[in-house]
């Protein structure tokens, strides 16, 4: 039985993130880069959804990248590096909304997904998409990381509760009342 080509891409996506982390551990400087410049881009996407700022993203994923460096060698299972690293800019993220409380509250942080893809051929399935980017931008900021996560990510439950640093049945309940959620928005019964 032979496997579809996205789940041989995820999973041999996965196999050369697990090698550059043994290889990172070793001391391989330029495989810690080319781990650096695979991860970039979703490191700061996932701060982003969490503040809402892209210089705010941009400092915490710089400092998590500086911890990510000096935690690599106590990993001792290169398969959780992904869940491991979310948690450490998680975390970031909520040292750097608590250093920001008094000035401002966490709700201004509403943030947004990329738009959907412009080439898109259907202009229908382009306006969908653009209608649930929308919704997911409008969730709660822990529901829009879940769903990010869960979806864009394709973390399971048990490393998203790792990333985000909270109980798998709080990840559920979170992706349940999104789901709930986008559906209303989508379908037109949301009246909030």
């Amino acid at each position: 039985m032979t496997r579809p080509a996205a789940q041989i891409d995820a999973t041999t996506r996965r196999l050369l993130d697990e090698y550059l982390v043994v290889a990172a551990r070793a001391g391989d400087q330029r495989a810690f880069g080319d781990l650096a410049r695979r991860w970039q881009r979703r490191f700061n996407a996932h701060a982003w959804r969490l503040l809402g700022d892209d210089e705010a993203a941009r400092d915490v994923v710089q400092s998590g990248w500086l911890e990510i460096a000096r935690g690599l060698g106590r990993l001792r299972d290169e398969r959780a590096f992904p869940a491991w690293a979310y948690r450490i800019i998680s975390r970031g993220c909520a040292r750097h909304i608590l250093s920001l409380k008094g000035r401002r509250a966490l709700d201004r942080a509403v943030s947004a997904e990329p738009e959907a893809d412009a080439l898109q051929p259907d202009l229908e399935l382009r306006d969908e998409a653009r209608r649930l980017h929308a919704a997911i931008r409008a969730l709660p900021p822990p529901q829009r990381a879940a769903v990010a996560l869960f979806h864009f990510e394709d973390l399971s439950i048990p490393e998203i509760a790792v990333a985000l640093d909270v109980p798998a049945g709080t990840i559920k309940t979170r992706l349940m009342h999104a789901r709930r959620r986008l559906r209303a928005v989508l379908e037109g019964e949301d009246h909030a």
